[in-house]
């Protein structure tokens, strides 16, 4: 800065004055500080700027994954909010373990974030989170709330999406209809699982426990479940699918023959969902706006507000495309 006032040959309290953008400037004084900076290639040294202020200009987000198309959308909207903000982002993943996950609360909290989003891990701590909000650390929820924690929350109708989806094979004739979900103990889990099995009460249909599957899509077991499910006297004609990775999965395994033997409906959008033959039917949330309304709600308490903490629920959209929308076929029709 003393190099740009010397070039301009104003003071370098003028200078400072340009660079921060505070106070008035004469409109001779800013081209001549700006050519100067032009000139030099000044750049303001951030980490000096904020070790004097006392704040690092940063937020932190923990997700379960950032290579999940649902997480990185939300990250991504996360980001476009914090950049408003000047402030940077630094994402991490649990990879739902909720140790790792406590870690990286510990490891950018060090670091001097100004606050955190984040997608709880199943089992995590509720006492930790509690004394970490206690102790002034600004905390939003997104994706699933944790009990006994009072922060705000960002969430999706898990349940009553789940439920118009199941609703939706039903009214086409399904009465055998499969779910695919992640274990139980993953909150958007366990709500989606409850809305299938609330739509097929409300059909007056029993719950047939060996059509249900709870487990990670990544493990190599679950194509066994698959086609365990698929060799049944009384095979399922439709299947619900709890998540993108699982319709992913579930379209990997079977390749060509889901068009041809299965319904399908799943939960999240995925890419390329709607170019295949026939497109895949889905029940779409919002991570974007999931992701904005959850930096927004952190930029507001890290400017101070102490209201009630908000608990936000997004809804849902079914979007048909084709693969949702097939009657069951006469073969394994019962």
């Amino acid at each position: 800065m003393n190099d740009v006032a010397q070039a301009a040959g104003v003071s370098l309290k003028t200078v400072s004055r340009v660079v921060n953008a505070v106070d008035y400037v004469s409109a001779d004084k800013l081209e001549r500080v700006n050519a100067a900076i032009e000139a030099l290639g000044f750049r303001r040294n951030e980490y000096a700027r904020q070790l004097r202020q006392g704040t690092t200009a940063t937020i932190g987000l923990v997700l379960e994954d950032v290579a999940d198309p649902f997480y990185s959308a939300l990250a991504r909207a996360v980001e476009d909010v914090a950049l408003l903000h000047n402030h940077m982002l630094l994402a991490s993943s649990s990879s739902e373990d909720p140790l790792r996950s406590r870690g990286l609360i510990e490891s950018l909290e060090a670091r001097g974030v100004g606050g955190l989003i984040v997608t709880p891990a199943a089992g995590i701590d509720a006492a930790f989170l509690r004394a970490e909000l206690d102790a002034g650390c600004s905390i939003v929820f997104v994706d699933r709330p944790v009990a006994g924690v009072d922060a705000d929350t960002v969430l999706v109708d898990n349940r009553g999406g789940a439920q118009l989806g199941t609703e939706h094979l039903l009214a086409h004739g399904h009465t055998r209809i499969a779910f695919l979900g992640d274990d139980e103990a993953v909150y958007t889990a366990s709500e989606r699982r409850a809305g299938y099995v609330a739509a097929l009460q409300a059909a007056g249909i029993a719950v047939d426990e060996r059509l249900l599957v709870g487990a990670s899509p990544a493990g190599a077991a679950v194509t066994d479940e698959i086609d365990r499910m698929l060799a049944l006297d009384d095979p399922p004609t439709a299947v619900l699918s709890g998540n993108n990775r699982w319709s992913v999965r579930l379209l990997r395994h079977l390749r060509g023959s889901v068009p041809s033997t299965l319904a399908l409906v799943g939960f999240d959008d995925f890419e390329l969902s709607d170019v295949l033959s026939p497109g895949v039917t889905v029940v779409a949330q919002d991570p974007s706006a999931m992701g904005q309304i959850a930096a927004e709600l952190l930029f507001r308490r890290m400017a101070g507000d102490t209201s009630p903490s908000q608990r936000v629920q997004l809804g849902t959209t079914l979007i048909e495309r084709g693969s949702g929308e097939r009657p069951p076929s006469p073969a394994t029709a019962r």
